[in-house]
């Protein structure tokens, strides 16, 4: 069965956007730390968004802008195959893109029942609560940014039940970010 993967970057105190939904603290990029995304971007899956973070996603990644910042990002960002999660887009043109209405639980079971692609959630917070409470996730990555926000969209906020993780991997950057790796315990 494929796994289920989740890429977040949160703020020492737990936001994954700040009051105003606001991202842009979250770029706390280095050389050291720009090779890491590139090699991370370099494995294959699928992409899982919901809407705002796709619209975000398909906002940038397309761009000539993205094309000379991140060029090693932006090739794999638009060639991966990519699903959104959204009951109010019409469509989502995306460069291989796949659109899902329904029951967000149902179809991500069906999803990891019937793909064998590995798939990652990038961003979007609402789903990575809902799927990690009906236990579908089956890997956290986060990186935890050092800067405290005080206010904005907390990780996992929301979560009704504990969700007992164990750390399996940990790494440290110099631009003080700090990427950490948990499965949930089973």
């Amino acid at each position: 069965m494929p796994r289920l993967s989740s890429f977040m970057t949160i703020s020492l105190d737990g936001y994954f956007a700040d009051a105003n939904g606001d991202m842009r603290w979250a770029h706390n990029a280095d050389p050291e730390f720009s090779e890491f995304v590139a090699g991370n971007a370099q494995g294959g899956g699928v992409l899982v968004f919901g809407r705002v973070t796709y619209e975000m996603m398909a906002g940038y990644w397309p761009s000539p802008m993205a094309a000379k910042n991140d060029p090693r990002v932006a090739v794999r960002m638009n060639a991966l195959p990519k699903i959104v999660f959204s009951r109010t887009l019409a469509a989502a043109p995306w460069h291989n893109t796949k659109l899902i209405k329904g029951d967000l639980l149902a179809e991500m079971r069906k999803l990891k029942d019937g793909s064998r692609e590995n798939m990652v959630i990038l961003g979007s917070g609402s789903l990575v609560r809902q799927f990690a409470e009906a236990g579908l996730i089956d890997e956290l990555q986060i990186v935890v940014n050092p800067i405290a926000l005080g206010d904005g969209k907390k990780y996992l906020g929301g979560i009704r039940e504990r969700l007992p993780l164990r750390l399996t991997t940990s790494r440290t950057f110099g631009n003080g970010s700090v990427f950490l790796k948990f499965e949930p315990k089973r």
